[in-house]
């Protein structure tokens, strides 16, 4: 993992003397990612010294003014901080929150009869993982992402419809807008680098992808087995891995396509053992 870079008086002092020539947020934060700054160190930069400068409501207008809109996203019924949710058919267990990133970690979501139950019917139809191309839409074999995967259509068989359903009463989300269930087998040795759910759409390939449900807001990994060792849900951005513990889930939501939301992670390189996932998508809209 490299080293965050460090803010210095320099740079903000550069920040300020740019807002008082009258430059516009978005102007500076492009400057500065030419100038090889990490997005999200830079609008950090740009927040705290324009909130000095302008104050704090003027700031955060002006810092919005460079990101795309927020839209609505799942969300956790967590208000009065509950320790247990009732999703559909199953309590589920809080044990860890987060609001920025709005990470939640869920004990529970599933029994260990259906995590047996879906690495089962998904073993036999394992080919090597893909992403996406976003000159193209397609899908390709990429080298961050090395483990084995295929999907389920939502609502394929009758475990897939029950965790499904239990999904969306648990983050309070449509079923019709999830992507259907994608399982993963990460073998010793096998990770996923990180990276972005969201589509990015100033690609040229992505126009296609998000005329399926518009983009993404949401995802939720399952954990269907307990690795010997590693294999950790990591987010770089705020130090923080989860174990990868059978039955147990991680969500998070991203209000934007951006990387302000903080929600870059990985898979942990797997380093005893293997481990199996699955993974909901959850999407703006009905995804077809």
């Amino acid at each position: 993992m490299t080293s965050p870079q460090a803010v210095t008086p320099e740079l903000r002092q550069w920040i300020i003397e740019q807002a008082r020539a009258g430059c516009p947020p978005d102007t500076v934060l492009a400057a500065m990612r030419s100038s090889g700054w990490d997005e999200a160190v830079a609008l950090e930069a740009l927040n705290h010294t324009l909130q000095d400068v302008l104050g704090s409501e003027a700031a955060a207008q002006a810092v919005a003014q460079a990101l795309p809109q927020p839209v609505a996203v799942p969300e956790p019924a967590l208000e009065g901080s509950p320790s247990v949710l009732w999703a559909h058919d199953r309590e589920v267990t809080v044990l860890l929150t987060m609001r920025h990133p709005r990470v939640v970690v869920f004990g529970g979501l599933l029994s260990h009869a259906e995590c047996d139950e879906l690495v089962a019917a998904a073993a036999p139809r394992m080919a090597r993982s893909e992403t996406v191309v976003n000159a193209t839409g397609g899908n390709e074999v990429n080298a961050a992402r090395t483990s084995d995967g295929m999907f389920f259509g939502r609502g394929e068989l009758p475990i897939c419809a029950r965790i499904e359903r239990r999904i969306a009463a648990l983050v309070r989300w449509p079923v019709v807008n999830g992507e259907g269930l994608q399982v993963l087998h990460y073998r010793p040795g096998a990770e996923y680098k990180p990276h972005h759910d969201y589509f990015d759409p100033a690609q040229p390939g992505m126009a296609a992808v998000l005329r399926r449900g518009g983009q993404r807001v949401g995802t939720l990994v399952m954990y269907l087995n307990t690795p010997q060792q590693g294999g950790g849900t990591v987010f770089p951005d705020v130090q923080l891995e989860v174990a990868p513990i059978k039955g147990n889930a991680v969500f998070f939501s991203y209000d934007r396509p951006h990387a302000a939301t903080r929600t870059l992670h990985g898979g942990a390189p797997v380093l005893a053992g293997d481990k199996w996932v699955a993974t909901k998508w959850l999407r703006e809209g009905e995804f077809a």
